[in-house]
């Protein structure tokens, strides 16, 4: 397993989807989203697995700044979460080709 974890410090579900592997041992890589944010391969990768629409954070305040409601084309929203990390649900955590937004343990269960 190649397990990484996208999030953010204060995030609480990020938080538990860290204990969730560290309980069970698994070797997971932490990306701080406010560090650094995901590549345009990443995003590829993930939203292949989840979807756009749940990749963005609806709640965030960055998702009325961003105009994102209103904006139809896809590519668009993507180069705006590209440059803007706070727009992202959290955690992302990715398996290889499999990822998952949220905290999943049934999903992640799966992938041991």
């Amino acid at each position: 397993m190649n397990i990484q974890i996208f999030g953010t410090s204060k995030c609480f579900d990020t938080k538990k989807a860290e204990r969730y592997f560290k309980e069970r041992k698994i070797k997971y890589q932490y990306i701080d989203l406010s560090m650094k944010t995901l590549s345009k391969r990443e995003l590829e990768s993930v939203k292949s697995c989840v979807g756009l629409k749940a990749l963005i954070n609806e709640k965030s305040k960055d998702y009325e700044k961003s105009n994102l409601k209103h904006i139809i084309n896809d590519s668009v929203k993507e180069e705006i979460l590209l440059n803007n990390a706070k727009l992202y649900n959290t955690p992302i955590v990715r398996n290889g080709k499999q990822a998952t937004v949220g905290y999943q343990p049934e999903v992640w269960k799966g992938w041991e």
